[in-house]
């Protein structure tokens, strides 16, 4: 008679799962709270003692670690095996069915002590799959109750084959994996480690990537982090594309920079309108005047609640999403009538997560940039000073250049992004784009630059133009003749000494 393990913390199917067992001609042994379940249930089972001839100890923290378990799970199909494993009492052991003590639900509940996260640590259970996974090519494990009824069909088919047990093996390492990856961030994984795991839950397969024929799916990091675009609460609309839900990034992380009443428009992944206003709605048809042409078909963020004003405002035209902390009941029966129209609600917030970029064969990992400004540290290098009003819409550009693809340049003028220069290959081409754009209102504009100009030619374009103050990181080779060209053309220009480069 084949003989299975059985020692499971969720016990989904579990009672099922063993009396069918039993019906295929298994005689089953089982743990504590599994085994009680089966016994109350009259299915026929073992008690894991009885097999071990040695009691759980230490409140049940050693109960299966044992040579007659372990040797029973990892013995080979041999005779020296089984004639070493009968000098032990042991018996070969064919199935193995175990899930894990709930570390990861435990060490997300904020009232959950640290002793109560540390006793949910699970170190039976990982070494049970383990050992079971290593051996599969004898040995099937399960680790999961949605995998119970196939493998069950095929056991009694006898149609459970070697590369069914490999690929339930490979769930079960990738299972422990997770797991002890929770555990390292709970404990404190540094983020610069020599050796770096980072734990993944699906959130959702994609319909496709940012093309159709590529195929796309969501994943969150666990724990979740409180402030992110993967736990935005979707009220309304289709599901996200892979495009959305990257542009959507975007946009709240822009709008998340601002204290003042925000909107903002995100195309391709670059800020095409932006503005503060007295309130939303103000804010909103500034940041649709910024480029009425470019905001059809993007993604708007806001840091407030949407209003049925503004509301009204978004619905005439086609966006793809919509983000705010929070919408009316009113503004919800004007904007769910548009079946296309994605709803997110998610608070503003800056998040201070790593910043992952794939590479072929790596990655590569970077602190968020979050650098912010300080003007006593900020060096005026021009013989003019910028005034009190262009001091405010350089601090504007500066946070909104962030979020430009590089070679960036932004042009501003009270609080309202009017012309944006992205990802160009020389800068100069990013300042004639931002001008173009900007057309008669880059008269009086301020102009913010993600990185330094190696030339003059920029600013004599921009001043041309009507740009009266320039915010910089300065450190050309040419600074000098930088600065030089502003005041000739008297304006002003600020170095930060912080580059925005974003690739």
């Amino acid at each position: 008679m084949k003989l299975a393990l059985l020692s499971v913390f969720d016990k989904t199917g579990i009672v099922e799962l063993a009396q069918s067992l039993v019906d295929t001609g298994y005689q089953l042994v089982s743990t504590g709270g599994t085994y009680q379940l089966l016994q109350d249930s009259n299915v026929p089972v073992t008690y894991i003692s009885a097999v071990t001839e040695f009691p759980e100890i230490l409140d049940g923290r050693v109960k299966t670690l044992h040579p007659r378990i372990h040797g029973g799970i990892l013995a080979k199909d041999i005779d020296e095996h089984r004639q070493q494993l009968e000098q032990i009492g042991g018996k070969l052991i064919d199935l193995v069915v175990v899930n894990l003590y709930p570390f990861e639900a435990v060490s997300q509940d904020p009232s959950a002590s640290d002793e109560k996260v540390i006793e949910n640590i699970d170190i039976g259970g990982p070494t049970l799959l383990r050992a079971a996974a290593k051996n599969h090519a004898r040995v099937t494990v399960i680790c999961d109750p949605k995998d119970y009824d196939w493998v069950l069909e095929r056991l009694k088919s006898g149609n459970l084959n070697q590369t069914d047990r490999k690929h339930l093996a490979a769930k079960a390492f990738n299972h422990t994996a997770y797991y002890d990856t929770l555990i390292a961030q709970y404990l404190g994984q540094p983020a610069f480690a020599e050796r770096m795991t980072v734990a993944l839950a699906k959130i959702a397969d994609l319909r496709y990537g940012e093309n159709p024929h590529q195929q796309a799916a969501f994943y969150q990091q666990v724990p979740p982090l409180p402030a992110s675009i993967a736990q935005a609460q979707q009220l309304h609309g289709k599901a996200l594309s892979y495009n959305n839900i990257y542009d959507a990034q975007a946009a709240w992380q822009l709008v998340s920079q601002f204290q003042e009443p925000c909107a903002v428009a995100v195309k391709h992944n670059n800020p095409c309108g932006l503005a503060i206003g007295a309130n939303l709605y103000e804010a909103y048809l500034r940041a649709y005047e910024s480029d009425p042409v470019s905001i059809f078909g993007g993604i708007v963020a806001c840091n407030r609640k949407v209003d049925l004003r503004t509301a009204k405002e978004m619905s005439k035209i086609f966006l793809e999403v919509i983000i705010a902390p929070e919408f009316s009941e009113e503004a919800l029966v004007v904007l769910t009538k548009k079946a296309n129209l994605r709803l997110l609600q998610l608070d503003p917030a800056q998040s201070a997560d790593l910043d992952w970029k794939k590479v072929s064969g790596g990655f590569l990992i970077q602190e968020a940039d979050l650098a912010d400004l300080d003007r006593n540290q900020l060096k005026i290098v021009t013989n003019r000073e910028p005034s009190d009003q262009e001091w405010e819409d350089l601090f504007f550009g500066w946070k909104v250049v962030k979020y430009v693809k590089s070679n960036a340049i932004v042009l501003c003028k009270d609080k309202q992004l009017i012309g944006v220069g992205a990802g160009q290959m020389n800068r100069v081409q990013s300042v004639r784009l931002s001008i173009d754009q900007a057309g008669n209102q880059a008269q009086g504009s301020v102009l913010a630059s993600d990185a330094f100009f190696p030339f003059a030619d920029s600013i004599e374009l921009a001043a041309s133009k009507g740009v009266t103050a320039i915010i910089q990181p300065g450190g050309s080779i040419r600074d000098q003749e930088v600065i030089d060209a502003c005041n000739r053309h008297g304006v002003a220009m600020v170095f930060t000494g912080i580059r925005h480069f974003r690739h």
